[in-house]
Formats: structure tokens, sequence, C-alpha cells
């Protein structure tokens, strides 16, 4: 139909693939009318869907998590233990620590007639334990030290022997063999191997010089007289630290 006194002039309405709304063009036409006719694009589906990386991070860190899971989770098969399992243990053996008289630490307080001097020894422990010593047992009052030229112990002093007799002993030892002396403090010697193990130790005023003592023991070092025992346990507990001092006081 005429628009606007312009006859044989027909709009059509047409779409543009390449944008949203469609428009419109004017053209001449010298044909009859015809409808007008409108183009649609065709409809798209719902949009497609990314997921980010985190997504796919989480998804997988999931799947893990539940793999292992799977992989460790309890059953209802429930296994016990046969009657009479067992296991195997050994005990450590019991073996003797030995006492050795030793030069170092020096002795601070020296023997003279009537006086009491201190005893340098090391402690040695074989046991893959600590063993702690409480107390010493002493041989009699008239077992003697023997007297040397050196800290070594090598040569014997001429005229101040065990036999002669010195008349060095052990402090406060008796005419009974065996007696015992307790320790002021405890000693616990280290386990074989271990720091401490030897322990030196200085039993201070634990030997005594008679008033009858030759004067040829003057400036001698004594090998005193054997233990004859100790008081001792094995078992855990804190070493005593290297050099240590102790002593019995009666």
């Amino acid at each position: 139909m005429p628009d606007n006194g312009h006859p044989n002039k027909h709009i059509d309405l047409i779409s543009n693939e390449n944008v949203d709304d469609p428009i419109s063009i004017e053209r001449s036409s010298t044909v009859a009318p015809f409808p007008i006719r409108t183009f649609r694009r065709a409809e798209e589906g719902p949009p497609r869907r990314t997921r980010s990386r985190a997504a796919r991070v989480g998804a997988l860190l999931a799947g893990i998590l539940l793999t292992a899971t799977a992989a460790f989770a309890a059953t209802n098969w429930v296994v016990g233990v046969a009657g009479g399992s067992s296991g195997e243990a050994q005990a450590a053996s019991i073996s003797n620590l030995t006492i050795t008289a030793v030069a170092s630490p020096a002795a601070s307080n020296l023997l003279y007639p009537g006086g009491n001097g201190d005893v340098v020894v090391t402690i040695s422990n074989p046991n893959p334990y600590p063993v702690t010593i409480t107390a010493v047992q002493l041989p009699t009052n008239t077992t003697y030290a023997g007297g040397y030229t050196s800290s070594s112990l090598g040569t014997s002093q001429a005229g101040c022997l065990a036999s002669t007799p010195s008349d060095v002993i052990w402090n406060f030892s008796t005419a009974v063999s065996g007696s015992s002396h307790t320790l002021t403090t405890p000693l616990t010697v280290a386990a074989s191997g271990q720091p401490n193990n030897p322990l030196a130790v200085t039993f201070t005023n634990d030997a005594s010089m008679t008033a009858a003592a030759p004067a040829a023991c003057a400036s001698a070092y004594f090998s005193m007289p054997s233990l004859t025992g100790i008081t001792a346990t094995g078992g855990a507990a804190t070493a005593t630290t290297s050099p240590a001092t102790d002593s019995w006081t009666s």
C-alpha cells in the first residue's frame, strides 16, 4: 500500500546475521506489493560453560582423596589375633666393674704419718646399662698398700712394700674383712661405650697412713689393697659426670 504518497514502495524487514536486532531497508519496486517477510536467527542453545582452573584442581584433589580413603577404609571383615600370640625378648648379662688406680686427676690431700690422703681411681662398666654404686667393702686394717717410685706404679719403692709394711691402709677399715662403707653420694657409671665411662673418681681422704709408717715411704706412690666388694645395681639411671669426687666417712 502507498506510504506517505509514494506508490509502489514497500518495506521489507530482514534480519542481519551480524547484529541482534532486525533492520529495515527501504527499496523501490514496481512490482505488486507482497507480504512483509521477517527473518529470525535460529535459536541458540544455552551458553557453554567453561570450568575454571581452580574448579578442575579441586575436582582432581577430591578424586585423589576418595581413592586414598577407599584404599585404607575399614571393612566388615574384622580380624583378631590367635591365642598364645607372643614375641621374644632377652635380658642383658651381668658383668663386674673394674676399678683401676690412676694418677689423674692428681690427689689434693697427700699422706703423711698419722694423716689421711686421697685415692684416685677409674671405674669401668662393661655392661650395656648404667651401674650405680652405693657402698664399698674393705679388706682388713692390716692389709697394706705397696709403695712405688712413680705414678705409673711400675717400680717398687725399696723399704716401703706391703710386706714391710708400708702402714698405708684404707681409712675406716676394721679387723674384719669385708666391712661395708656407704658412699656419701651414689656413683652411677654410664653404660659401655657411653660418655663418662670410665668414670674417674677421687675418694677424698679415704687412704690412711699410720704413725708407724717407715721413712722409706716418703714421696712414694701407693697401690691401695684390692676392695673385697662393692654394693651396686644395674639399671636405668643418670650417669655421674667424670671426674667426680666422693668418699665414705665411717
